[in-house]
């Protein structure tokens, strides 16, 4: 082999090696969405008004081998409106004590809009679903995982029920 031939491979070979591993992930193939649900919260009130929130609640598993960032976003639409009503955001990895997601284990993710995205009413929190102006609700997740973009996993709608099911298993 040419001396100029064995340099440029010892050149081109690692650089194509790095170029592999560093790639844009793939988050429906890194990360698997379960026991996704959407329901309602009653956000603490300030004064004499009360909130009402739209909740999305899902596990993220790592399928992934090794862990990267993982981050989850909700974009909630009341349903017969185009432009987005709210959205929420949360850093699912590295875990709140800084450790990363382990392969093969979840972590839950709670996302509920804070501020905007939130109907105010006077009374039982039941009794807005009845009112003239309330609006079903449809959350959009999406994922991304490192350095990928939003991937959208689910379409979900936001159940008339205050609370999540995994609380009434415990009743």
């Amino acid at each position: 082999m040419p001396r100029l031939s064995r340099c440029a491979a010892v050149l081109v070979l690692p650089l194509a090696l790095l170029g592999t591993s560093c790639g844009t992930p793939e988050p429906k193939t890194e990360i698997e969405l379960r026991d996704v649900e959407s329901y309602w919260a009653v956000d603490p009130a300030v004064g004499d008004t009360q909130f009402l929130a739209p909740v999305v609640r899902f596990r993220l598993v790592n399928k992934a081998a090794r862990s990267r960032s993982i981050q989850a976003m909700a974009t909630f639409r009341r349903k017969g409106e185009g432009p987005s009503w709210s959205s929420a955001w949360q850093q699912a990895s590295p875990l709140p004590d800084g450790k990363p997601l382990p392969s093969g284990q979840s972590v839950l993710v709670v996302l509920k809009p804070e501020g905007e995205g939130r109907y105010t009413y006077a009374g039982a929190p039941e009794a807005m679903f009845q009112h003239a102006e309330f609006k079903d609700v449809t959350a959009e997740v999406f994922v991304r995982v490192g350095s990928s973009g939003w991937t959208k996993f689910a379409d979900v709608e936001t159940e008339r029920r205050l609370g999540s099911r995994a609380v009434d298993a415990f009743k």
